[in-house]
């Protein structure tokens, strides 16, 4: 299975139906049918109200146009989910603020489509989703991720060598053991994510030239 990272703003929706859809198809199996997470699904397609917001999402394409991986990037300035729907995970109500630190939401990978592992023990999807928000991070000058996620994937992460400065302890929140934390961006994990996954970005086409906004 050939994958790639694309990304996508809704500057570039109408032009790119099929791949809109298709991350909300993902978010709907995974956040309702397999984690069955408290969220709204219309259809098959799992939208909130932060889908109007300035998103950038980073998308993981399977044999040319299918969405196997997912993840939602949204400035700490303005609407986001740990600041508007989280902020309770926070332990001493500072939300992360500023023109540097952007949010991650909604991250997600069809682990029944994509099924190959790095040398960390990582879905290569997964991996190539921390190295797309690592560079897009980088090119547009934020030094830190701030994401809601669960236990569960804080250990991925730690695995992975990128571990969450966890910024509460764990709540429950329905099946989950919700967390709130910072992840640092820097071009070292950047490196380590793109040597873990050489076989599946090719060195010439960097997150940039991918771009399918206007």
């Amino acid at each position: 299975m050939q994958l790639k990272t694309l990304t996508l703003t809704r500057h570039a929706f109408g032009r790119h139906v099929d791949l809109v859809a298709g991350m909300h198809r993902l978010r709907g199996r995974v956040f309702k049918g397999r984690l069955d997470w408290d969220v709204t699904v219309s259809g098959d397609m799992e939208i909130d109200s932060f889908d109007a917001e300035d998103a950038t999402y980073l998308l993981v394409v399977a044999d040319g146009r299918e969405v196997v991986g997912h993840v939602r990037l949204l400035p700490t300035l303005g609407p986001n989910m740990l600041a508007d729907t989280f902020p309770f995970l926070v332990a001493d109500g500072e939300v992360p603020c500023s023109p540097e630190i952007v949010e991650s939401s909604r991250f997600c990978v069809d682990t029944s489509r994509v099924t190959d592992v790095t040398g960390s023990g990582t879905r290569r999807a997964t991996t190539l989703l921390f190295a797309g928000i690592l560079e897009w991070c980088l090119v547009h000058g934020q030094h830190t991720l701030a994401t809601v996620t669960d236990t569960r994937m804080e250990r991925i992460l730690r695995r992975s060598g990128w571990p969450l400065q966890r910024l509460g302890a764990p709540r429950r929140i329905g099946a989950t053991d919700a967390v709130a934390g910072l992840l640092p961006i820097t071009q070292g994990h950047l490196s380590t994510f793109r040597e873990e996954t050489r076989e599946a970005i090719r060195p010439a086409a960097r997150h940039a030239s991918l771009k399918l906004a206007a």
